[in-house]
């Protein structure tokens, strides 16, 4: 696991050096309720390992946090007899990311809650979206 940062609110959680509400710990995740929640129940889970961003946890960590994430997406579900579920990831401060140490939200959501998804474009053509599939490829491998 990748030492902590001293000077990361996570770490700090993680650390035991500020409380948080609790809801699931492994020897490599911890998840907590969000002080700041979309809806009641709205929970974050993250590495212990202080890893930036999602390009920088391990990938032996990945069935670590996909149980992770599984295990408590079902408990906020049946908690708060949310009708659905977001999970959602930031990286990189355009992004949306306030704590530079990754983690996920898990977000219940109703029928009525008023949220809304990010709005949807299209692609100038069939042509760019093909060029740019390719390169996406291309670097993926």
């Amino acid at each position: 696991m990748k030492p902590i940062d001293s000077e990361c609110i996570f770490c700090k959680i993680i650390a035991g050096d500020i409380p948080c509400a609790k809801v699931y710990e492994s020897e490599s995740c911890l998840a907590f309720l969000d002080i700041a929640p979309v809806n009641a129940g709205h929970a974050l889970v993250l590495p212990k390992g202080h890893y930036p961003t999602l390009m920088d946890i391990p990938a032996e960590l990945g069935s670590d946090l996909l149980r992770a994430l599984s295990s408590v997406g079902r408990a906020v579900m049946e908690a708060t007899g949310a009708d659905g579920l977001n999970l959602m990831q930031n990286n990189y401060e355009a992004a949306g990311q306030l704590v530079h140490h990754a983690h996920y939200h898990l977000i219940p959501r109703f029928s009525d809650d008023g949220l809304r998804l990010w709005p949807q474009s299209r692609y100038e053509d069939q042509d760019e979206m093909g060029r740019l599939a390719e390169k996406i490829a291309d670097l993926a491998r």
